[in-house]
């Protein structure tokens, strides 16, 4: 029958093909997914660094109005390695204008410093109203270990003051200026600054900020560090905390900024003791005067210089103020 012949037919096909050997056409590999890479977070910032004195070397950032926040914190920081030449940091204090997020700052610096494997130096970033230049969003100011002795009686600070009192209080110290920060009230007074700081302390590193879009103190008041020109009892070694914020105004809360300071403080074998300076910024007078209240609790016999500054914000929502030190090593 015809059927039988088909069948039989294809029977024998079937077998040719198997002892043939025909290539069989395999199926397609499946290709691997990529395994998904997850970056390691780069390391916070220290909450304290130790320095020599003798060694340290103060400079501030350029304003720029170039790019962004990002951009203009990228140039920051490759302007202050360039004036340091290429010393290693200890201190960075950030101030931010504009409507960038100043959490980054921090975020920035550990990533610029992992990459090239150098240490972190403590960083302080506050926001403050304007920046005497129009689309600057940010001014470093530095501190950095030289590898020579550049500072070798020691150095002094001053509390903020009156341009013409910080003078007179250099003088009577013996000290040469090598830093100053001036918070302005109204900008508009910035040029009449910078020509009295230019005047009273050449060759300091001078930074001009106004603290608040509206002004609080419409006066103009400095600080300064001065290098000492005669042997006396300053701080052979130095540390230099990052700010410790405080969220919300009660007591227990700014207790609890103290207490971060002081177990920075204790990672570099340092106590409140020793403090020198103490600096706040809040965002209200308020609760600053009760972070000022509670010092000498934590302070004891310390009676540092600083100053007490109204701001426009800090890193954190939810923060009402911060406080940093400066504190002499034993």
């Amino acid at each position: 029958m015809p059927w039988k012949i088909a069948v039989l037919l294809a029977v024998s096909l079937v077998a040719a093909a198997q002892t043939t050997g025909l290539p069989r056409i395999k199926p397609p590999k499946k290709e691997k997914e990529p395994e998904t890479q997850i970056l390691p977070l780069p390391p916070e910032p220290p909450g304290a660094v130790l320095a020599e004195a003798g060694k340290l070397a103060f400079h501030v950032s350029p304003l720029s109005a170039k790019g962004l926040l990002t951009q203009q914190v990228h140039d920051a920081l490759k302007a202050l390695d360039r004036a340091s030449g290429g010393a290693t940091f200890v201190k960075l204090r950030a101030f931010v204008a504009g409507t960038g997020d100043m959490r980054r700052v921090a975020t920035i610096v550990a990533e610029d410093f992992s990459g090239r494997k150098m240490p972190l130096p403590a960083v302080t970033t506050i926001q403050v109203g304007a920046l005497p230049l129009e689309g600057a969003q940010v001014v470093i100011e530095s501190i950095s270990s030289q590898k020579k002795t550049i500072n070798p009686e020691g150095l002094a600070f001053f509390s903020t003051q009156r341009i013409a009192e910080l003078a007179a209080a250099a003088k009577a110290h013996d000290v040469v200026m090598v830093q100053v920060t001036c918070f302005i009230g109204d900008l508009a007074q910035v040029d009449s600054a910078r020509a009295a700081v230019t005047s009273a302390f050449p060759g300091a590193a001078a930074n001009f900020i106004q603290p608040t879009r509206l002004a609080v103190d419409p006066e103009t008041s400095c600080e300064g560090v001065g290098r000492l020109q005669k042997p006396g009892t300053s701080a052979a070694k130095l540390v230099f905390t990052g700010a410790q914020m405080a969220f919300g105004d009660q007591e227990q809360a700014l207790r609890l900024a103290y207490g971060r300071l002081g177990r920075a403080l204790e990672t570099v074998k340092a106590s409140y003791a020793g403090t020198l300076v103490m600096s706040v910024y809040s965002l209200n007078r308020a609760t600053a005067d009760k972070a000022a209240a509670l010092a000498p609790e934590f302070l004891g016999g310390a009676r540092p210089v600083g100053s007490t500054q109204m701001v426009e914000g800090l890193p954190s929502l939810d923060a009402t103020v911060a406080i940093e030190l400066v504190a002499g090593s034993p």
